[in-house]
């Protein structure tokens, strides 16, 4: 399994367009194949900044996630409301799960 974080800053004003964009597109995301789980967290201390929590099956779901046409026109919509460039970690447990 995978972990993949990625933080995204917006500016205050466009938080209500993202936050349309992620209920529009969550369920997809979700049904995508691999996704097991998705979650949408924020910052309790810096409400601008926002990072999806997801848990792919493998490296291989999440790019073929990552290369559908479905997440480039999620993520073109996405980033021009950005207040600067998103950053992403891909994890894997160490625990042996």
């Amino acid at each position: 399994m995978l972990t993949r974080i990625v933080q995204m800053t917006f500016e205050p004003e466009n938080i209500p367009s993202f936050e349309q964009i992620f209920r529009e597109s969550s369920e997809q995301i979700r049904a995508f194949p691999g996704c097991l789980r998705l979650e949408l967290l924020q910052d309790l201390s810096n409400p601008v900044v926002f990072f999806t929590y997801s848990i792919w099956e493998s490296e291989a779901h999440l790019e073929a996630y990552r290369n559908s046409e479905f997440f480039r026109q999620v993520w073109a919509k996405t980033r021009q409301l950005f207040a600067r460039k998103a950053r992403a970690w891909s994890l894997k447990s160490q625990n042996g799960s």
